[in-house]
Order: C-alpha cells, then sequence, then structure tokens
C-alpha cells in the first residue's frame, strides 16, 4: 500500500512539474512559415497601479471573435492570474498590413461609461504572441484644452503591432497607439466605433536564444547593477561589524569568564555568585508550550529549506522573465515536497524536550503556516470573486491544490514524523538541570523582551532593506527582477547577521542570570519578519499608487503571510545559532 502511495505521489508531482515549469505556446519548436498563423492570445486589463486587479479581457465591450477559445492553462498560470484567450487580431508570420478592421461596434451608454471608468483608472491589457509578452493603455484622459477644469477622455480605436523575426522565428514585438485614431468616450451617450489594427514586419540578427533578454535589461542597467552592489556592500559592512563585534565577546569576555569559572580558589568561593556560570541548571530547563515550540522549529526549518531550493532553482535560470506561473508551481511542489522536513524535525525535538502527544504536534506542525495562509486565501479569494477580477481561483484549481496537499503534503508530514519518532535522541544538555527554577533578577525595561526584538531585528532588515524596494516593485509592479545572484547573496548574508546578533543577545540575556533564552531566541531572530511588515505599510503610502480595497486587502494579506513565514524561518535560525553556543560555553567550564 505504502508503494502504491508513493507512486501516486510521484506521479503527482511529475505532473504538476512538466505542466507548471515548462510553459510553451501552441507551436512547441516556435518554426513558422510565410504567411503561417503564430498563437496570439489577450490575458488580461486592470488598473496599472493594482496588479492584482485584473479582468479577462473580454470583460470589457470590445470586439471579440465569435467562438472565444480560453488556452488551457498550467497550474502556475491560474495562480499568476492569467487567463488567456483568442485575441481578435490575426497576425500571420510576416504578413504586413495597413490598417485592418476587426468589427464596428456601436457601444451604448453603459459601454462608454465602463471604458471611461477604465481609462480614468489607467487600464492596460497584456497579451502573449508567441509567448512574448506585449503591453498596451485602452486610451488616456487628460485636461480638455478649452476648460482646464474638466477631463477629456479619449480610447484607442487603432492598435499597430511592429514585429521583428529572424529567419524563421518571432524575435521580438512591440505596440503603439496613435492619439489622432481615437474616439472621444467622454459625454454620456452611444459612440459608434470601427476597431482596427495594423502590422509591420522587419528583419533583426538577434538570436532566438536572447529574444528574452531585452525584458530583463531594466535590472541590470549600470545604475541599478550599482545600486544593488551598494546594498551588498552595506551589507557586508554589517556583517564585519557584527562579527568583530562577536568576535570581541567570544575572544576576550568569554575567555576571562573561562579563566574566573576554572579557578577553585576561596578566594572566589567567598564571592557572591554571579554570571552565566551560576544558572547552568537551569539553562537548559525545557520551554514552555514545548509543542508549539517544536512546531516553530519544525515549519521554520520547512521555509528555509523552501528558500534555498527556490534559489537553487532561480540561480539555473528556471525563473527566467515571463516564465509564465513558474515561480508560483515551484513554491507549491516544493513545499508539499519538504513537508517531511517539517514533520521529521519537530516531532524529534519534539521528543527531545521529552513531549508525549507526537501525533498532536504533527497535527500542529502541519497547519501552523498553512492555517493562517488557508484562512488569508479564502478571504482574499472570495474578495476576488466578489470582484470578478482574474486572481479568484476557480474551483478545478482549488481543488488541485487540496488534492496535492491531501496526497502529497500531509503523507510526507507523517513520514517525516515516523522517521523522527523511530530515529529519537536524547537532548544533548552538557549541564544537568536542577530540580526547581532559579528566580530570575528585576532587568531594567531596555532587556525586556519587546526591546530586545527591536534591537534584534533592525540590524539584519537594514542590511536587506535596499533589495527589498526592488524585489517589492517586482512583485507589486510592473518592474522585472532577475539578479538572482545578488539577491543569494543579500539572503545569505541576512542568515549570518541574524544568527550572529541573537547568539549576541542571548550571550547578554544569560550574563544578567536569565536562563529563559529559548522562546527569547526565536522572538529575536524572526523579530526581522514584523520589520519587513513595518516596510509593508512605508511601501504601500509612500512608493506605491495602489489603491482600492482589494489590492490593499491582497498586498497586506499576502505580505503578512510572508512576514509570518519569515518570522519562522528566521526564528528558526536563531534558536538553532543560540543552541550551538549555549551548548558550547556550557561545555567549556566545570559544573557541579
Amino acid at each position: 500500500m505504502m508503494r502504491r502511495m508513493g507512486e501516486g505521489v510521484l506521479m503527482i508531482v511529475v505532473l504538476v512539474l512538466v505542466c507548471g515549469l515548462g510553459v510553451k505556446g501552441d507551436a512547441s519548436d516556435h518554426r513558422y512559415k510565410e504567411g503561417e498563423h503564430v498563437p496570439l492570445y489577450a490575458n488580461k486589463v486592470g488598473p496599472f497601479h493594482n496588479p492584482s486587479e485584473t479582468y479577462r479581457y473580454y470583460d470589457l465591450p470590445f470586439c471579440a471573435p465569435d467562438n472565444v477559445a480560453d488556452k488551457k492553462e498550467a497550474l502556475g498560470e491560474i495562480l499568476n492570474g492569467d487567463r488567456l484567450v483568442d485575441a481578435p487580431y490575426e497576425l500571420n508570420f510576416r504578413e504586413d498590413k495597413q490598417s485592418k478592421s476587426i468589427c464596428k461596434k456601436t457601444l451604448s451608454k453603459e459601454d462608454v461609461a465602463k471604458l471611461r471608468d477604465a481609462v480614468a483608472k489607467d487600464y492596460y491589457f497584456q497579451m502573449y504572441y508567441d509567448d512574448l509578452p506585449l503591453w498596451g493603455f485602452l486610451g488616456k484622459f487628460d485636461k480638455d484644452k478649452i476648460d482646464p477644469t474638466e477631463y477629456k477622455y479619449l480610447l484607442f480605436k487603432h492598435i499597430h503591432f511592429d514585429v521583428a523575426y529572424n529567419d524563421d522565428r518571432v524575435i521580438e514585438i512591440n505596440v503603439q497607439t496613435d492619439n489622432n485614431l481615437a474616439v472621444d468616450i467622454t459625454e454620456d451617450k452611444e459612440v459608434n466605433v470601427e476597431f482596427s489594427y495594423s502590422v509591420t514586419w522587419k528583419k533583426t540578427d538577434i538570436p532566438f536564444e536572447k529574444r528574452m533578454e531585452k525584458y530583463s535589461k531594466s535590472s541590470s542597467m549600470p545604475q541599478h547593477l550599482e545600486i544593488h552592489w551598494f546594498s551588498i556592500i552595506n551589507s557586508c559592512v554589517t556583517v564585519l561589524l557584527l562579527t568583530g563585534f562577536l568576535a570581541t565577546i567570544l575572544m576576550r569576555v568569554l575567555k576571562n569568564d573561562f579563566i574566573k569559572y576554572s579557578h577553585d580558589d576561596e578566594a572566589l568561593e567567598d564571592q557572591e555568585e554571579t554570571g552565566w556560570k551560576y544558572i547552568h541548571g537551569d539553562v537548559f530547563r525545557f520551554p514552555k508550550h514545548k509543542s508549539l515550540f517544536s512546531a516553530v522549529i519544525g515549519s521554520g526549518t520547512q521555509l528555509l529549506a523552501l528558500a534555498i531550493f527556490i534559489f537553487l532553482l532561480a540561480l539555473v535560470g528556471v525563473f527566467y522573465p515571463y516564465n509564465r506561473g513558474a515561480l508560483f508551481t515551484a513554491l507549491v511542489v516544493i513545499y508539499a515536497l519538504t513537508s517531511g522536513i517539517a514533520g521529521y524535525t519537530a516531532t524529534s525535538f519534539y521528543l527531545q524536550l521529552e513531549g508525549t502527544n507526537w501525533v498532536r504536534n504533527l497535527l500542529l506542525t502541519g497547519f501552523l503556516f498553512c492555517g493562517p495562509l488557508f484562512l488569508t486565501f479564502s478571504f482574499l479569494n472570495t474578495v476576488a470573486i466578489a470582484y470578478s477580477a482574474t486572481a479568484a481561483l476557480p474551483f478545478g484549481t482549488i481543488l488541485v491544490i487540496i488534492l496535492i496537499w491531501t496526497l502529497v503534503t500531509a503523507p510526507l508530514l507523517v513520514l517525516g514524523g515516523v522517521a523522527g519518532k523511530n530515529g529519537k535522541t536524547e537532548f544533548q544538555a552538557p549541564c544537568r538541570t536542577t530540580k526547581y527554577p532559579r528566580e530570575i533578577p528585576q532587568l531594567p525595561w531596555y532587556r525586556g523582551t519587546i526591546p530586545q526584538m527591536a534591537m534584534a531585528g533592525f540590524l539584519p532588515f537594514s542590511a536587506i532593506y535596499i533589495e527589498l524596494y526592488y524585489i517589492f516593485a517586482s512583485v507589486w509592479g510592473h518592474k522585472i527582477y532577475t539578479i538572482y545572484s545578488i539577491l543569494f547573496i543579500v539572503f545569505i548574508i541576512l542568515i549570518i547577521v541574524t544568527a550572529f546578533i541573537t547568539v549576541a543577545l542571548t550571550y547578554f540575556q544569560l550574563a544578567v542570570e536569565d536562563h529563559e533564552w529559548w522562546w527569547r531566541s526565536v522572538l529575536c531572530g524572526g523579530s526581522t519578519g514584523i520589520f519587513i511588515f513595518c516596510y509593508c505599510l512605508y511601501y504601500y503610502h509612500a512608493r506605491s499608487d495602489m489603491s482600492g480595497f482589494m489590492q490593499t486587502s491582497f498586498f497586506f494579506g499576502y505580505m503578512a503571510c510572508v512576514c509570518y513565514g519569515f518570522f519562522l524561518m528566521l526564528g528558526t535560525v536563531g534558536f538553532r545559532a543560540s543552541l550551538l553556543f549555549v551548548r558550547h560555553i556550557y561545555r567549556s567550564i566545570k559544573c557541579e
């Protein structure tokens, strides 16, 4: 039975990977003969400043073919909000057209009002021609020349396509609109419009393999690269300063502590016991809420593995510009496959902490991140349905995700938990824990949890905040981010800085005889996620033009889930680093 279940899991994973990561057009080899039909799909329309608020192309009163055929899409494309349909234009290979009419249409008052609202909100359309993306605006609005207090709304009725080819392949496509070929839709009245288009083909020497490079050039321009490298230098300086700071602690302070605690002089025995050595009987006392603690460590380890695998795929070139849905497909598949890591880590650590109900702990691990994500998705999908937006997932896609969770994620989580239970090991504590906990002395306010979290989160955030703008502009805007090597370096720096600053704060906490460091290390390590969410507030109000309930709810809803994921991941990093440090220093002294 286990063999059949494993075969079923493998088949689902292979199907998702094949369908999601290898998105191709109808013409699989992208080679065409003169006059041959080249696939052109209309994707979506929406306000330019609200990337999540997109609608189907034919939701607006455009000229539609008699039989509108939807393109069969992969999982990642649907998650990305793509809804490709046959476009009303016919761009046959190397076939110029001067001006061809699509249709003559009488726009009713309701149609005019809908289009005027779309023009006022800077609606754009997106299409794909032989898998090459192209965009254009529906119209423009400007102040009336006669009466500056009034606005004039123009709808573009003619589109010109410039297409470049090399031998038998399409290399580039651009769209142009002409203000002189526009119709005035300012007034609420019926308008007769003849929609038309023209096509011009030209030869180019750009090879087919490099036709996507123009979409990534903006992020590779010298001025942007300088900013990226400045970000890395800034992060490296932060790491060096922090490393030097920690080295001072480890080499000088700890060395003096080791010498002091190694002496057995009577003079030392008469002194009052203070410092981190004298809480050795409490420092390895297991934390409260050990089931939740283990679930946090398990989920954080899974998310760290997920991030590393995504970076590896990015570095080998899987996520090239406009590989539609590849990132979303990879996220779904890799998260499902790494659930075994969460199950194993959480169960193994929970049993080390002498937990008894490992099944409940496994359920908590499975829902710790997926639960809030599912609730957020349910609310946002309902909002998208109310707006009739393409961000609303069809029932079939939701069913596929549920099946992946049921047939892949849950079984691997259970298998990981069983493996963690069978491979149970004892918690390695160099000191024996006393029966009764030592009282924690009264500490000043700045040694409290919240001030320590603020200090712990600021340094890692300062190492990544420059890069955050480019990521946000790519995810919540129309910029393209392709410099994954730099992003990976910044990610590694983030992990290092988080580990170092958490270790430093853990030492300061132990030095004042506060032995409750377990949860504190998680909270301090994960506090960068809170800083990132604060940056979301700044970005939304100061750096973007997003507006409306749907876009606002999508931005803050999904960014809250992302920041929560960062909290779990970096909290795990902080705890693991602190645990190694605490074990090392207490192993280096004599404890009675």
